[in-house]
């Protein structure tokens, strides 16, 4: 029986944070079960016993722990398994600024990126055109994120500190989509921002979550 069980999809930036975590600390002890977001799979009786809002990831461990929402399995799995992802618990400050980039990460970035990955990517799938005014509105306050992160990346190599962390796998799918959707310039545009996100997209972790992705839908369309 594997250590873990995650419950997600392929494509779902939520499960793409769980995902990279357990990549980035080697751990491959893990049943990855797939549901079918389409379907509404869900949304079942049977996933909301897991899950009561009937979303994904959700993750089980073979003690009977199950625990939702992306950043909390992130953070419980770092801390679980000893992943190198987080400030030591005994450094008050670095935890402190760890938790402010979480926050900033949350509050200022994903609310709006998520809005365009829902309007120029999820639509797509359900036979839905975008609404033009929300993505405009939506690349404005990304715009204004990346404006002020540009700043900050002057004085340090990761969004938490000098670190690579938890903080930046937050944002690793995200920024993936954005560059689906034609918005890539957004980061390679600026300096400091596109050196953060050339360090982050070449860890190993992602190359081959990326690679795993791309062979998966290749076998998919045969």
């Amino acid at each position: 029986m594997p250590a873990f069980t995650l419950y997600g999809s392929r494509g779902s930036t939520h499960t793409d944070r769980v995902r990279l975590t357990l990549a980035e600390g080697g751990l491959t002890d893990y049943e990855f079960v797939l549901l079918n977001l389409q379907k509404g799979e869900q949304k079942s009786e049977e996933h909301k016993k897991l899950h009561p809002w009937g979303k994904i990831p959700v993750l089980t461990s073979a003690d009977g722990f199950t625990l939702y929402e992306s950043r909390a399995i992130c953070k419980y799995l770092a801390m679980k398994c000893s992943f190198p992802l987080l400030p030591p618990g005994s450094d008050v400050k670095a935890t402190a600024l760890f938790d402010q980039a979480q926050c900033a990460e949350t509050i200022y970035f994903a609310e709006p990126a998520g809005r365009i990955a829902f309007e120029k990517f999820a639509k797509k799938f359900m036979g839905l055109p975008p609404d033009d005014t929300v993505v405009s509105d939506a690349l404005r306050s990304v715009e204004m994120f990346f404006d002020v992160a540009e700043r900050l990346l002057r004085h340090k190599a990761y969004m938490a500190g000098d670190n690579f962390t938890l903080v930046d796998i937050y944002y690793i799918p995200l920024v993936l989509r954005l560059f689906a959707c034609g918005y890539g310039d957004i980061i390679i545009s600026r300096e400091n921002v596109s050196a953060w996100w050339d360090r982050c997209v070449n860890r190993s972790a992602v190359q081959k979550m990326l690679a795993a992705d791309e062979k998966a839908a290749t076998a998919a369309n045969r």
